[in-house]
C-alpha cells in the first residue's frame, strides 16, 4: 500500500492506494461519527482530508446562504451534513461538507439511517476544495446520481447538473432557478471582509429583491 500527501491552505490530504471495498467500510465503522476528517473512495484508492479551520468556515458560510434561499423560496428540506454516501454495488463512497435533500425531502423525511444502496441521493452535494481532491469527484458523484454537485475553491463557486449520466458545468442551480446562484461567490468574499452576520443579511435583502 502506497501513500501520497499534499497539503494547502485550508486542507491536508492522505492518498492511499490498493484497498479494498471492505476496507473502507471498516474505516467508516472503526472511526465513527465524531470525526472532522472526510474520506473518498474510488476504484481502490482512499483519500483521506483534514479541513483546516477556514474550510469548515467556508462550509458553515455556504450553508447559511443554502439555508436563506431554502427559507426565501419556502422549499422544504434535510440536512445531512457530512454523511457517508456510499454504494455498495457500485463500490463507491465520499463524504462531502454538506449535502441537501429537497427535491426528495420527503421521501427520506423520516428515515435514519439514509441507506443510498435503496434511498435516492443528496439533491444537492456541496464541497470545498482548495486543494484540488486527487479522486475524480464528479464521476463519483455521477455514477451516484446526484443531481446537482456544487464546488468553492475559496475564491469561486462552481455549478454542475448531471445531464444524461455526466455532469456539465452550469450558470444555474437546479434545485434555485429562480436565483442566481453564482453570485454567492461575492457575498462569501463579502462574508471574508465585513463578517458573517453581514453577509447573511445582505444576501437575504439580495435574494428578496430577486424574487420581487
Amino acid at each position: 500500500m502506497m501513500i501520497t500527501h499534499s497539503s494547502a491552505f485550508g486542507e491536508q490530504r492522505v492518498l492511499l492506494h490498493n484497498l479494498s471495498w471492505r476496507t473502507f467500510e471498516t474505516l467508516i465503522d472503526e472511526l465513527g461519527e465524531t470525526r472532522s476528517s472526510r474520506l473518498t473512495y474510488h476504484q481502490g484508492e482512499l483519500e483521506i482530508m483534514a479541513p483546516a479551520s477556514n474550510h469548515e468556515q467556508a462550509n458553515r458560510m455556504i450553508e447559511g446562504l443554502v439555508v436563506v434561499l431554502l427559507e426565501e423560496l419556502d422549499l422544504e428540506f434535510k440536512r445531512t451534513g457530512s454523511f457517508t454516501c456510499k454504494r455498495d454495488d457500485l463500490e463507491r463512497g465520499a463524504e462531502p461538507d454538506s449535502c441537501y435533500y429537497i427535491q426528495h425531502e420527503a421521501q427520506v423525511r423520516n428515515k435514519a439511517p439514509i441507506d443510498l444502496n435503496r434511498d435516492p441521493p443528496p439533491d444537492l452535494v456541496v464541497e470545498v476544495e482548495y486543494s484540488q481532491s486527487a479522486l475524480p469527484k464528479l464521476q463519483l458523484y455521477a455514477a451516484m446520481g446526484v443531481p446537482e454537485f456544487w464546488r468553492y475553491d475559496g475564491d469561486k463557486l462552481y455549478m454542475y447538473q448531471l445531464i444524461a449520466g455526466t455532469y456539465e458545468q452550469c450558470q444555474h442551480s437546479l434545485a434555485f432557478s429562480q436565483i442566481n446562484v453564482a453570485k454567492i461567490s461575492d457575498f462569501l468574499e463579502d462574508g471574508k471582509q465585513h463578517g458573517e452576520l453581514k453577509m447573511t443579511k445582505s444576501f437575504r435583502h439580495w435574494v428578496k429583491k430577486q424574487l420581487g
